[in-house]
């Protein structure tokens, strides 16, 4: 079965991370930032060598997202993004081929655990299964 697993972020999180503190968020340094991605390009080496990784890659901030939707009058209508108020977004995803929920879960649980600054906001990891082709999970 195949899973997309997301890690959340905002926009002040990608602030953050670039050296910029905020009420919400203390700065990153490059130090930090280096960890975090050695933490998660270990993991992504990991599930590559186990047959289980079919994909991964980290997204731009919140702010260059925009969220296309059809008018009333059949026009598109574009925002800054679909959640006006939090800004919270996929910040990265990794799409898994895994046995069960069970092993996908563990899976989200390691990438929960990426080393960050004290202080910094946990980011959530959202597990979805992907329909197959017929529609059906």
């Amino acid at each position: 079965m195949k899973y997309l697993v997301t890690v959340q972020g905002t926009q002040a999180d990608y602030e953050a991370m670039r050296g910029e503190a905020s009420a919400d968020s203390p700065a990153w340094s490059e130090q930090d930032v280096q960890t975090m991605f050695a933490y998660m390009g270990a993991i992504n080496e990991d599930l590559s060598e186990s047959g289980e990784l079919v994909d991964a890659q980290g997204l731009a901030e919140p702010a260059q997202t925009r969220h296309v939707t059809l008018g009333d009058d059949g026009k598109a209508v574009i925002t800054d993004g679909p959640y006006s108020e939090t800004k919270e977004l996929p910040a990265g995803y990794r799409v898994l081929e895994c046995e069960s929920l069970e092993r996908v879960t563990e899976i989200a649980d390691r990438v929960s655990r990426c080393p960050q600054p004290a202080g910094a906001p946990a980011h959530p990891v959202v597990i979805r299964p992907i329909m197959d082709g017929s529609g059906d999970l």
